[in-house]
């Protein structure tokens, strides 16, 4: 199939999600592995099938620095375990989008970049509004028990750290590439190694997507059993 074509596919899966209140959706994966340009591809595509759509970001949700880097700038024990706020992202997103949740909820709480938070206020979720949220780390068992539906975007190593160098590099081009290699395999790498190996994310997922060839996705696994309950 062409890459619109599984697109197209997945937007039906996920509209075909029954729930009674909004139903949040995990695009899980390594950096770079393509999550966001899909969550922002399936957006226009769900909403064409008559639903709304929460687009967020764990990106959204980061600690200040001095909390992901106290462990050391280098730590991948650090980057997996200090450089999200999985309480934010429970209590003020998926939580009241969940069952019996008053469905006010905030999209983001932090600029990781400029290292404070955001103070964006609260808006109310349709009933029938579908989050899809895009990110690393998203189906630890901090977070695993809210999401209603889990896509795993699945690629090499070899890929998503040529990706993320490339990506930062255009962002900030004084940067050597070469510091940026290093950083991915003293800390980035090593710490989602960490996540890949003790959650299975691609165990836990209803689908898994191989995107290596960003032009020719394709399905590795789809599992249906659970996502229609309500």
């Amino acid at each position: 199939m062409t890459r619109s074509q599984v697109i197209e596919q997945m937007a039906d899966i996920i509209v075909a999600v029954e729930r009674l209140h909004p139903v949040r959706v995990a695009i899980d994966g390594v950096d770079a592995a393509g999550k966001t340009t899909l969550a922002d591809e399936l957006t226009p595509l769900i909403e064409a099938r008559g639903r709304p759509v929460i687009r967020a970001s764990v990106d959204g949700f980061h600690n200040p620095r001095a909390i992901r880097y106290r462990r050391g700038a280098d730590s991948p024990t650090g980057y997996y375990l200090d450089s999200f706020d999985h309480d934010a992202i429970r209590d003020e997103l998926l939580i009241p989008l969940g069952p019996g949740g008053n469905r006010k909820y905030c999209r983001a709480m932090f600029d990781h970049w400029a290292d404070v938070p955001t103070h964006e206020p609260k808006r109310e979720s349709p009933q029938d509004a579908i989050l899809l949220f895009d990110g690393i780390f998203l189906l630890r068992s901090e977070l695993n028990e809210c999401w209603d539906f889990r896509i795993f975007v699945d690629v090499d190593f070899t890929v998503s750290v040529e990706r993320a160098v490339e990506r930062y590099a255009r962002r900030n081009p004084a940067l050597p590439t070469d510091k940026l290699q290093a950083q991915y395999a003293c800390r980035y790498v090593p710490g989602q190694s960490i996540y890949l190996q003790t959650v299975r994310p691609r165990e836990l997922a209803n689908i898994v997507i191989d995107n290596n060839d960003l032009a020719n996705p394709g399905f590795v696994a789809h599992c249906t059993s659970d996502y229609q309950t309500t």
